[in-house]
């Protein structure tokens, strides 16, 4: 039930991550990027892995964003 819940939390961050792509609204990702670990913490506490590993390519993929953007844009 765990990797689910984690999964949801995963799947919720990257639709909100879709608006965080455009220009002037990086800085989104500061909210989600740690919304995405907690997620992950979840999903580590859940004995499959499908979830933990998703919302780690989503949080990676949001560090990514924040990595090329300078931490604002």
């Amino acid at each position: 039930m765990l990797n689910i819940l984690s999964a949801l939390i995963g799947l919720v961050t990257l639709i909100l991550m879709i608006p965080a792509v455009l220009p002037l609204l990086g800085a989104l990702n500061w909210i989600l990027v740690p919304m995405a670990l907690v997620g992950a913490f979840v999903g580590m506490v859940s004995s499959k892995n499908g979830g933990r590993n998703f919302c780690l390519i989503v949080a990676a993929f949001g560090a990514l964003r924040l990595f090329v953007g300078g931490g604002l844009l």
